[in-house]
């Protein structure tokens, strides 16, 4: 059982210090990389599938957040407002009401729907110190998120669209939900007023788990504020569900912020808002990454993905001169060169490292490659031409695998 907050510091992922705050914590070399590397998997992954990508404001007048409701229903986890030339402007805790701003920015045709906007960005919650820990629970939160704006025979399909993308992801960073759940409203003054927007959006959803076979729990008094959701739900090694991907139908914003496209009778319609969150915040994902790898991360994923052992200081310059190779192609690649202590050593200190190139005399006569799988596995001596080229094309399909083996 693998703690986040333990194996992150002893990997050198991640790191908190008082001096900077509760709930803020900083990205080390490796734990950037590794957040880098999964944004830029998000960020391939939605340009594929037709998101074009926008930037917003960490700021907004609280007027923003009294017309989207957040105002209103979400208040106690925001951060106080700041004046600021006589307005009041707060820290967000959402990026939806920039995206629909930005949508109602110009004029629309149903011809553009549906248009997808995606972002990372950055929000800020007003948590409380004792809930704080680790990356699971932060104040300062990287979001995948996006919104989709489509006509109301469009929901169906993009939600179905959404849920795709997500297996997707949870396939190539080789982790498994625990259930799906359809998160209904409850009572009380929680919720948006508005039993019929309410109907028609948890339809919708009902309707796309029941068509995609997909088995979910209903969950009364777990929707966002403005509408239903489908949340993937993961469980921690401490036995603690967490939700880590979202799909949401909103009616409630597009008429708040008054949104609309001109449709083929030429008349304004009001779109449906989608939102979707692929891997929820990037800082909770890598919690459960950690947790579920044990830091043996993919190799797409890895920090670190290669290895160069020279067995001494006779191959040090090849082994140079193939981390050059290797850092041209775009894998992470280093060099544990003799002085860092014997072979077995070495090797036992780069255990996380998916492929471990040990390179002697005879390797270096023949210009071939002698691979240590991390799981344990030694490949033949390969020449380093063909071993380099099944190493990218693997890394390159995102593949959990560490190596293909010939049919």
């Amino acid at each position: 059982m693998y703690d986040h907050r333990k194996l992150g510091r002893e990997l050198g992922l991640f790191d908190t210090d008082p001096l900077i705050g509760s709930g803020l914590p900083y990205w080390l070399p490796d734990g950037a990389t590794l957040r880098h590397t999964l944004e830029e998997y998000i960020r391939g992954a939605e340009r594929r599938a037709g998101y074009r990508h926008v930037y917003s404001p960490l700021l907004g007048k609280r007027e923003l957040y009294e017309i989207s409701g957040h105002w209103s229903h979400y208040r106690d986890d925001m951060f106080p407002p700041m004046e600021l030339g006589g307005e009041q402007v707060v820290l967000r805790p959402s990026l939806c009401p920039h995206h629909a701003v930005m949508f109602r920015a110009r004029s629309h045709s149903y011809r553009e729907l549906p248009l997808r906007m995606a972002e990372l960005g950055g929000m800020y919650r007003c948590e409380l110190s004792g809930v704080l820990g680790g990356l699971t629970r932060v104040r300062a939160i990287q979001l995948n998120d996006a919104h989709i704006f489509c006509t109301v025979d469009q929901v169906a399909d993009e939600v179905a669209g959404a849920l795709e993308l997500i297996r997707r992801a949870h396939a190539a960073l080789g982790i498994m939900p625990t259930r799906y759940r359809l998160s209904l409203p409850g009572p009380g003054g929680k919720y948006v007023a508005a039993p019929e927007l309410w109907r028609r959006s948890c339809a919708m959803l009902t309707e796309v788990l029941e068509r995609s076979g997909l088995p979910y729990d209903p969950a009364e008094d777990e929707a966002a504020f403005y509408g239903p959701k489908i949340d993937i739900q993961f469980t921690d090694n401490a036995g603690r569900e967490f939700t880590l991907s979202t799909v949401q139908v909103d009616f409630h914003q597009p008429e708040q912020f008054d949104l609309h496209y001109v449709g083929a009778d030429g008349a304004e319609h009001r779109p449906v808002m989608v939102h979707r969150s692929i891997i929820g915040s990037i800082e909770r994902a890598v919690a459960h990454l950690i947790e579920e790898h044990g830091g043996a991360f993919p190799a797409w994923l890895a920090p670190t993905q290669l290895v160069m052992l020279p067995v001494s200081a006779a191959e040090v310059a090849h082994a140079e001169a193939l981390v050059r190779r290797c850092l041209e192609l775009g894998l992470r690649a280093e060099i544990a060169d003799p002085e860092l202590g014997s072979l077995g050593a070495r090797i036992r200190q780069a255990r996380l490292v998916p492929y471990q190139v040990v390179i002697g005399p005879k390797e270096l006569a023949n210009d071939r490659v002698a691979v240590r799988l991390r799981d344990g596995r030694r490949l033949e001596p390969l020449p380093v031409d063909e071993f380099l080229s099944s190493v990218t094309e693997l890394i390159d399909a995102h593949s959990t695998d560490l190596w293909s083996s010939p049919e």
